[in-house]
């Protein structure tokens, strides 16, 4: 497809008790590429949040939805809740498919050099993934109608998995589908994860276009963004200009011109939780 850029502003309601801003106006349309429109929403202004300790935003503060909301939505999808101090997914098994009140969730901030810690856990057989350097994107299907990509069109995913009961462990190349793999692209080496039931604690640096991944203490892998080898990651992934021209062009270019996105967690219809889930932000 050779169709323009369309980048257009939307209001979308922060649902949060913390002062939110506006963003910036949206860049210039680009002249190549897939037709698709990031939408620009307020954010919740990391001023009003505590920190803990070592000087790390507390973005779940284990009690409500505090600047959070779903992704392309005024509010928190019903099928999350929170559950002695954790942030929970209420699955049922169905996958991406299931029905319901349900879908991704992201937290109303966009972060451009930070470090994300969190700690998760599933239960047997389940699948999900955290996201950043997100975009909210809609996009003209074939019909000609506006809708919501998926968050995974716009975002690295780290993978959440049970590696031992979900077959999607087993699909990829090399692994790159377990834990706190790049998705797709890269595996996390050493695979350290704890098995269902138990906790993990992951981590996601993102400085000047270095990415890291850590699981369970050790770091897992690294990559680079907007380099060729980030472009030659996707092109061998699912996510290849062939395969999937708007992945594509948002994921090259993924945070933008701005280099920042949110941060988001992934409804893939199985149960699981998150807590402990802070940012350190990198001037």
């Amino acid at each position: 497809m050779k169709k323009s850029i369309m980048l257009a502003a939307a209001a979308v309601v922060c649902l949060s008790a913390v002062s939110c801003k506006n963003n910036k106006k949206a860049a210039e349309p680009v002249a190549e590429g897939p037709q698709y429109t990031v939408v620009s929403n307020d954010e919740v202004d990391l001023s009003t949040l505590p920190k803990d300790e070592q000087g790390r935003y507390i973005i779940f503060n284990g009690k409500d939805f505090t600047g959070w909301r779903g992704y392309g939505k005024d509010h928190v999808p019903s099928k999350w809740t929170i559950e002695d101090g954790c942030l929970k997914f209420n699955g049922n098994g169905g996958g991406e498919a299931q029905q319901g009140d349900g879908g991704d969730i992201i937290f109303c901030h966009q972060f451009q050099n930070f470090e994300l810690e969190f700690e998760w856990c599933v239960e047997k057989g389940a699948n999900s993934g955290v996201f950043y350097l997100a975009k909210e994107v809609t996009y003209k299907n074939d019909n000609g109608e506006e809708e919501w990509a998926h968050i995974y069109v716009s975002a690295p995913e780290y993978q959440i998995l049970d590696n031992e009961n979900h077959p999607d462990a087993k699909l990829g190349v090399d692994g790159n589908r377990k834990s706190a793999s790049l998705y797709d692209m890269i595996p996390a080496v050493p695979q350290n994860q704890n098995p269902y039931g138990e906790w993990n604690t992951g981590k996601i640096m993102v400085y000047q276009g270095t990415v890291v991944h850590g699981q369970n203490g050790a770091n897992v892998l690294e990559y680079h963004l907007w380099t060729p080898e980030w472009t030659a990651l996707l092109q061998n992934s699912k996510f290849s200009e062939e395969k999937w021209p708007l992945a594509f062009a948002l994921l090259n270019n993924c945070g933008g011109d701005e280099h920042k996105g949110y941060i988001g967690f992934q409804d893939h219809g199985d149960v699981v939780r998150y807590r402990n889930i802070t940012v350190k932000v990198y001037e």
